[in-house]
């Protein structure tokens, strides 16, 4: 299927060609169109839902169980997140990244 934004777009307000520009948002990068004239832009309807998705999941507050496997302990992370991941990334790797930020604060990077 064609993508809308392969084709040329005209800006509704001054009838200018919008140009491909990207926007960084929250680490996401937004394809979109952009115009010389007046400065209207358009977000790609699919980045748009999936930056959307990204914030609601931003917004849950996941309660999760502490377990204690062998001499460590686990955590286990929702399903909803991983499943988010691999759809932006096409594939986790399994191993990640774990820092101690500060008193009562773990990071996990994937």
């Amino acid at each position: 299927m064609e993508d809308l934004f392969d084709n040329t777009v005209l800006c509704k307000n001054c009838d200018t060609k919008m140009l491909k520009i990207s926007l960084q948002k929250n680490g996401f990068n937004l394809r979109s169109l952009g115009c010389n004239g007046c400065s209207n832009k358009i977000i790609h309807p699919q980045d748009l839902k999936e930056y959307e998705e990204f914030q609601s999941l931003k917004k849950k507050n996941f309660r999760v169980k502490l377990r204690f496997v062998g001499n460590s302990y686990a955590v286990s992370i929702p399903r909803e997140i991983i499943d988010f991941m691999n759809e932006q990334e096409k594939s986790v790797n399994e191993m990640v990244d774990l820092s101690f930020e500060e008193f009562g604060r773990i990071s996990l990077h994937f």
